[in-house]
């Protein structure tokens, strides 16, 4: 990459996505280039155990796609990793999942409405979870009203548009090790004052494969998430 900034910097954590990976970098090449964005993907292999890697290898090399191999360090670890790295990349910076469970072409609404803001965060509809990580999701929205006076509907959304000189500082102040940093940064936008629009985003079941963490994963990592979420929620006042 030359000296300017790219346009846009894309966070991509990959986690044992060999069926789905490749249909989602295509999608995001095909709606970024016809936005005539001037755009950088940045994949992070987090250490997947099935085929992923060799998948991401014979896709066809391009300027505008840096992929890391690293070990496995978790998802929220992998987010802080590219949100590092993409935010001395580009002006700004949008953080998706592998899955494909929200489609890339809803993407141009949230380009076109960055204008006068400083986050464009979508909300998920038509998304069905089991009782378990409904409450967890229920509690997570609650926890970020009270400890950060956050009312966003959606704290901890994979979709995620932020600019890069908003977003970097407060990466800064979170811990690598933090469970979810998505939560932690949709507080730390509240408290800040950030600019913030929500726009609804469609939720559609991934094709292949299952979450990498089952309910009772999501209910114990939840619980330490929660007290992370606490102590850090007097760093951005």
């Amino acid at each position: 990459m030359e000296n300017a900034l790219a346009d846009l910097a894309v966070v991509i954590p990959v986690y044992n996505e060999e069926k789905n990976i490749k249909d989602c970098i295509e999608s995001w090449i095909q709606v970024l280039s016809g936005l005539g964005i001037h755009y950088l993907l940045v994949i992070l292999n987090d250490g997947s155990w099935d085929e992923t890697e060799r998948v991401l290898s014979e896709l066809p090399h391009q300027d505008s796609m840096r992929i890391i191999h690293k070990r496995n360090e978790g998802h929220g670890p992998t987010i802080l990793r590219g949100y590092i790295e993409a935010s001395d990349l580009a002006q700004w910076v949008l953080q998706v999942d592998s899955d494909n469970e929200i489609p890339a072409h809803v993407f141009s609404t949230f380009w076109n409405s960055r204008h006068g803001q400083e986050a464009v965060l979508g909300y998920r509809v038509g998304r069905k979870q089991s009782f378990i990580r409904s409450a967890i999701s229920q509690t997570a929205k609650r926890a970020t009203r009270v400890l950060y006076d956050c009312h966003l509907k959606d704290v901890n959304i994979p979709f995620r548009l932020i600019r890069s000189d908003i977003l970097a500082p407060i990466i800064a102040r979170i811990p690598f090790d933090t469970f979810a940093p998505n939560i932690v940064i949709s507080g730390a936008l509240a408290q800040t004052g950030a600019a913030t629009i929500e726009l609804p985003v469609p939720f559609q079941p991934r094709t292949y494969g299952v979450a990498s963490l089952n309910d009772f994963s999501a209910f114990t990592n939840a619980v330490r998430s929660f007290f992370q979420i606490t102590q850090l929620s007097r760093s951005f006042t």
